[in-house]
């Protein structure tokens, strides 16, 4: 395509997103027709972590993982039966390893829950490849900016580039389908959002300081840090919108980003 392909950050939310999209389920179905068919999907997820490296996905046909218990049989009985691409994976370990990042190909894992749960409601042919890169530990906000940076040039290859997390992640507060909404979670996601706006990556980089409520909203970081990894895909230039997701179950904000070059398919809102 003749411009970078835009980059999204996707807030996935708990695994009944599946079934119960809400809101922020019409959002990326709409945002799916909108874009044009993107050449394949390159998505992390916090719920791959890895030591001493990065693993991207290798298979052909990479299984649906069901990394998840105690949810409604119907969770366990759907499926994402995107195709691979092999290619595209050795290019990607070659990208990262040219950045400083060891990877490797893992040619036997599939797509965990925060890849497949929200491309079934983005891109729900399930036709377009899809190549999962792990998230490694330890990792920081510049780190995860600089695992993007290093994709970055698969932009231009018409390639859609997803860090999949949450923008609010507090679990142990989780309230249920029926829970009040924590106000907390929704200045965070305000926070965020304005923050962005402003292209203020200092800030964001030390979020865990400026932002109201930072250690409430993220008692860990990993669902945070794929915002990061979408940044760093970005660049240091972008224009932003705002997919708002309302906040499911009292405190998982569910908002996501839409990430492109400023001069062309998109404009801040």
């Amino acid at each position: 395509m003749s411009h970078p392909y835009p980059v999204l950050f996707i807030s996935h939310g708990a695994p009944t997103f599946a079934i119960e999209p809400g809101l922020a389920g019409a959002k990326l179905a709409a945002l799916g027709r909108e874009l044009p068919s993107p050449s394949a999907v390159v998505v992390v997820s916090p719920h791959w972590i890895t030591r001493g490296g990065v693993l991207v996905t290798g298979s052909k046909a990479p299984e649906t993982i069901h990394d998840f218990g105690g949810f409604s049989e119907a969770l366990y009985r759907l499926i994402y039966p995107a195709p691979g691409k092999p290619e595209l994976a050795e290019q990607i370990c070659e990208l990262l390893s040219d950045s400083g990042w060891p990877a490797m190909i893992d040619g036997h894992r599939g797509l965990d829950h925060g890849a497949w749960v929200p491309l079934q409601h983005l891109l729900p042919a399930a036709s377009v490849p899809v190549i999962q890169v792990s998230l490694p530990m330890p990792l920081d906000p510049l780190g995860a900016w600089s695992l993007g940076q290093a994709l970055r040039p698969l932009r231009d290859q018409g390639v859609m580039i997803i860090g999949s997390g949450s923008l609010t992640h507090n679990l142990n507060e989780f309230r249920g389908s029926a829970g009040a909404v924590a106000p907390y979670a929704e200045e965070f996601a305000k926070w965020t959002a304005d923050t962005l706006r402003h292209t203020d990556i200092a800030a964001l980089m030390d979020y865990r300081k400026r932002a109201p409520e930072a250690v409430r909203a993220h008692p860990t970081d990993e669902h945070f840090l794929p915002l990061f990894f979408a940044l760093g895909a970005a660049g240091e230039q972008y224009a932003m919108r705002v997919l708002e997701g309302g906040i499911a179950h009292g405190v998982l904000a569910m908002d996501s980003y839409v990430f492109s070059s400023p001069d062309i398919d998109s404009t801040p809102r």
